[in-house]
C-alpha cells in the first residue's frame, strides 16, 4: 500500500479495497459515491489543523492499575466546544459552496453537535439553526447560544433526539437550509475520524503500542471514522464501541441486520442517546469495529465520579462511556495498551445528584424499600435497632400514604458501606414483624417513586 494515501494515485480506490479486504467481503463498507475513505480523513485533518485543538493523550494511573495494562485517555473533553463534535461539523460546513452557505445550515443535536455547528457558523459567518430535544441539559443549550452568538438560533423541538431530527429535516426541506447531520454524513464522519489519526501519532511519539481503542457510540459517526482510519493504517489495533445500555441502537442494528428504531430510549447519556443509528455508519461499524458492548447507565455514572475524583476530569455521561466499558465490559481482556476516547466534557453540575444516585444503586450501595409501619409507639425505633446494623444509614424516608390510622407505608432508602452486606440486611428484614418490600432498580415502582 502507498505510504501516504492522501497523495497517492487512486488513493480512494485503494482505501476502498482495503476496507473490503478488512471486512472480508467484496462489498465496500463505505457505500460507493460517498467519498468516505481513510484518505478523506487525512484531508479533513489538514483542513482542521488550524481550527481545532490537538487534544492530549494522557495516561490514567487509576485505570492502568485496574486493567493491568497501560490505559491512555484521549481528552476530547478539552477540544473546542469541549467535544469532538466540532471536528465533524466544521469539516462538513467548510466544504459547502458559496451558494449553499448563503442558504444557511440546520441540524438536530443533543447538545454537542449543536455547539460544533455554532462554532463553525461563527467562524465561517454562516447562519444556522439547531433543533434540540427538551431533555438537552440547560448548560448545553446556553453554550450553543453563547458560542454561536448572532449566527445561531436554538430551537427546542421534541422529547428526544429523533424527534428533534425530524423537525430539523422538515426545516431543511421547507427553507432550503443545508442539513448538517451529526453522524450520518461522509464529511461529518471524516472530520470525527481525525481523532484516530491524532491518537495514533501521539501514541507512536510516546513509544506506546496500542492494542485496543475504545470509542463511544451514539449514532456511530465517531466509531465509523476512527475504525475506518485505524483499519486502513493500523489494522492490528482492536476497535471496541461502547454504547449506553438504555440506548443500545447499534447493538440492535447488528442483531437485526440493519438500522432499527428502538421502542424506548433512556436519555440519561444524552450525548449518545440515539434511537436509530445511521444508514452510512452502520455498515462501517459492522465491518470494521471488532466489538460493540452495552454499558449500564449506573456504570457510566460510577466512571464519571471516578474520572472527576481520581483523574480530575469533568466528563459528561457520553464522555465516560469508553473508559466505563474498558474497566469492566470488554469481552476480551486487552493484551496491551488501551486508549479510551473521552468524547466530551459538557456536563451540567446540577445533574451530579442523579449521577451519584445512579452510581450508588448500580454499585449495590443504595437500596429502596416500602416499609409498612404500624401507627404505634416504638415502631420506627424497632426498625432502627433490630433491622439496621452498624454502617447502614437511612438516606431517604418519606411516607407515601398518610390517610390510614392503623398503618403508615413509607419509602425508605438505605445506604450500605459494602455491597456484600445486603443479604444480611434482607435476612433481618425477613425476621422483622414489619411488612417490608424491596423496590428493585428498573421496576416501574422504582421509577415512579424516585
Amino acid at each position: 500500500m502507498p505510504a501516504d494515501p492522501a497523495h497517492a494515485p487512486d488513493a480512494e480506490d485503494a482505501d476502498a479495497r482495503a476496507v473490503a479486504a478488512i471486512a472480508g467481503t467484496e462489498e465496500i463498507a463505505a457505500p460507493a459515491g460517498t467519498g468516505l475513505t481513510a484518505a478523506a480523513i487525512q484531508q479533513a485533518a489538514q483542513r482542521l489543523a488550524a481550527v481545532v485543538k490537538r487534544t492530549p493523550l494522557e495516561p490514567s494511573e487509576r485505570l492502568s492499575a485496574r486493567l493491568g495494562v497501560p490505559v491512555l485517555l484521549k481528552r476530547e473533553d478539552m477540544q473546542v466546544c469541549r467535544s469532538y463534535k466540532a471536528r465533524g461539523a466544521y469539516n462538513l460546513i467548510s466544504t459547502l459552496s458559496a451558494e449553499e452557505r448563503e442558504r444557511g445550515v440546520v441540524c438536530a443535536s443533543a447538545g454537542n453537535h449543536g455547539q460544533g455547528l455554532a462554532f463553525a457558523c461563527r467562524e465561517l459567518r454562516i447562519r444556522g439553526r439547531v433543533f434540540l430535544p427538551t431533555n438537552t441539559p440547560r448548560q448545553k443549550r446556553q453554550r450553543i447560544a453563547d458560542i454561536g452568538g448572532e449566527w445561531i438560533e436554538p430551537v427546542i423541538a421534541g422529547r428526544s433526539y429523533d424527534e428533534a431530527s425530524a423537525a430539523a429535516h422538515a426545516d431543511s426541506e421547507r427553507t432550503g437550509a443545508i442539513h448538517v447531520h451529526p453522524f450520518d454524513d461522509a464529511r461529518t464522519i471524516a472530520g470525527q475520524g481525525t481523532v484516530a489519526l491524532e491518537l495514533a501519532e501521539q501514541a507512536a511519539a510516546a513509544g506506546c503500542e496500542i492494542d485496543t481503542v475504545v470509542v463511544p457510540i451514539g449514532g456511530g459517526g465517531l466509531a465509523a471514522g476512527v475504525a475506518l482510519w485505524l483499519k486502513r493504517h493500523q489494522p492490528g489495533i482492536r476497535v471496541v464501541g461502547a454504547e449506553p445500555a438504555g440506548a443500545a441502537s447499534m447493538g440492535a442494528a447488528l442483531s437485526g441486520g440493519g438500522p432499527v428504531s428502538l421502542a424506548h430510549v433512556d436519555t440519561f447519556v444524552d450525548g449518545a442517546a440515539v434511537g436509530r443509528v445511521g444508514e452510512l455508519t452502520y455498515p462501517l461499524v459492522r465491518d470494521l469495529v471488532d466489538e460493540v458492548v452495552a454499558v449500564p447507565e449506573g456504570a457510566v455514572c460510577t466512571e464519571m465520579l471516578d474520572l472527576y475524583q481520581s483523574d480530575g476530569i469533568i466528563a459528561e455521561p457520553a464522555g465516560a462511556l469508553a473508559s466505563a466499558a474498558a474497566r469492566g465490559f470488554l469481552r476480551r481482556p486487552p493484551q496491551g495498551a488501551v486508549a479510551c476516547i473521552v468524547s466530551g466534557g459538557n456536563n451540567d453540575v446540577s445533574r451530579y445528584s442523579e449521577v451519584v444516585e445512579r452510581s450508588m444503586v448500580h454499585e449495590g450501595l443504595r437500596h429502596y424499600f416500602l416499609v409498612t409501619f404500624p401507627q404505634e409507639p416504638g415502631a420506627l425505633r424497632h426498625f432502627l435497632d433490630d433491622v439496621l446494623a452498624q454502617g447502614e444509614d437511612i438516606v431517604v424516608f418519606e411516607y407515601v400514604k398518610k390517610n390510614n390510622r392503623e398503618t403508615g407505608p413509607a419509602l425508605v432508602g438505605i445506604e450500605l458501606e459494602r455491597a456484600p452486606d445486603l443479604p444480611a440486611l434482607l435476612e433481618r428484614m425477613e425476621r422483622s414483624p414489619l411488612q417490608i418490600e424491596q423496590v428493585p432498580p428498573g421496576s416501574p415502582i422504582f421509577t415512579f417513586l424516585l
